[in-house]
């Protein structure tokens, strides 16, 4: 969250790494994962090919199966 030149980078290349590493550690460790989708808290204020790169990394990890309920808790209000 401290780079956000990189997270936010024109081709998506943060979001998807954010998104991958947050579906990795869902299942061992669901509140670290969910502190880091956190970084996501501003996707809607950054211009619109960044902001459409971030909600399709948000509705990925919204569709993945077996979501836990803080991830998927976070991933949701982040996208309403």
């Amino acid at each position: 969250m401290g780079n956000a030149t990189q997270f936010h980078r024109s081709d998506g290349a943060g979001y998807e790494f954010v998104a991958d590493v947050v579906l990795d550690l869902d299942g061992s460790n669901p509140q670290v994962a969910a502190r880091l989708l956190t970084a996501f808290g501003t996707w809607k204020t950054v211009e619109s090919n960044r902001r459409a790169r971030a909600e399709a990394a948000l509705r990925r990890i919204a569709a993945a199966p077996a979501l836990s309920a803080d991830v998927g808790d976070i991933v949701q209000r982040s996208l309403a």
